[in-house]
């Protein structure tokens, strides 16, 4: 871009903003940058492309408050060193791309010091094919591409609220609503449709006071926890390992309500008289159980086990 454009995320319906930015974000070229004005700061939009895009950009900020906040996003521009990234680099750096070449039949492993040109004219595939599928290899959602387990536990628990947290306060009230709308329009044909608004209602509101909980108490005190081991003060047992029993039985409560949710919907198969909020709905639905899956995975496999091991190694 000649000018750094600027992206006023003020004027953007709260459910677009953050993939408004990352349409802003996907559609720079290496080096390029726009800005953000938001009238808070955006720290979630940070967590949030370092979880789904890896560390290819740099965050700066320009402004901080209190009314406007201006943030610089630029994608890092190829190593001038290097030249021009080889297929083997492209790979390497993210694993969806590293699966685009894979279907295409482009030799990324001993064949890896090629250039994208080189490799695509090798293959027999022209290479604004093979440029276009990368780059929608991009949108796609990193799932396992980080070792989360070797993150401090004090950025895994920022991490978590600032991309599984705030998901939830993102789109709860649209789930709530749309369910209640689904119900009124179509319980006549559909009896069960009453219940599941009334679940997802109960559900919404319990994981919502379940997220406060972690934020004003747990998360807190692992935090305080690392401090401790890196200061060398003293710890007491129990201040972390009995909150995180108590969230994981909430935990489990919660994977009941989604596991009843499947049940009533047919596990979201949507009737032939199904209008476009149905079928909406069940999008979302669908959507909120796969992030409740990762949240779940990364606080009850990764974040917690790590916080009791660390109270069990300095408590008293």
């Amino acid at each position: 871009m000649d000018e750094t454009k600027i992206l006023d995320v003020t004027l953007i319906e709260p459910r677009l903003k953050h993939p408004t930015i990352f349409e802003y974000f996907d559609a720079l070229k290496p080096g390029d940058s726009f800005i953000i004005h938001n009238d808070h700061d955006p720290k979630p939009v940070y967590y949030q492309l370092m979880g789904e895009r890896g560390n290819i950009f740099s965050f700066e900020y320009l402004e901080k408050g209190p009314e406007h906040w201006y943030i610089e996003i630029k994608k890092n521009a190829v190593d001038s060193s290097t030249g021009e990234p080889t297929v083997g680099d492209i790979a390497a750096k993210d694993y969806r791309k590293a699966e685009v070449f894979k279907k295409m039949g482009i030799d990324f492993c001993c064949g890896g010091e090629k250039s994208l040109k080189e490799a695509s004219a090798e293959a027999g595939i022209p290479i604004e094919e093979v440029e276009n599928a990368l780059n929608a290899a991009e949108s796609a959602t990193i799932v396992d591409a980080y070792d989360y387990d070797k993150w401090p536990i004090e950025f895994l628990a920022d991490f978590i609220i600032n991309t599984h947290h705030q998901y939830v306060r993102d789109n709860a009230e649209i789930i709530n609503n749309m369910a209640v709308k689904v119900s009124e329009h179509h319980k006549a044909n559909h009896p069960e449709l009453p219940e599941l608004a009334t679940k997802v209602h109960y559900f919404l509101q319990d994981i919502q006071h379940h997220l406060q909980k972690e934020e004003e108490i747990l998360f807190p005190n692992i935090k305080n926890l690392a401090a401790a081991s890196k200061n060398k003060t003293k710890a007491y047992k129990g201040m972390v390992s009995g909150p995180i029993q108590m969230m994981k039985m909430e935990h489990e409560h919660s994977g009941d309500d989604l596991k009843l949710f499947r049940k009533l919907t047919n596990n979201y198969t949507l009737p032939a008289d199904a209008c476009n909020s149905y079928k909406y709905l069940f999008e979302k639905l669908q959507e909120f159980e796969n992030d409740f899956i990762k949240h779940i995975h990364l606080e009850n496999n990764i974040l917690f086990p790590k916080a009791e091991k660390l109270e069990n190694s300095i408590a008293v």
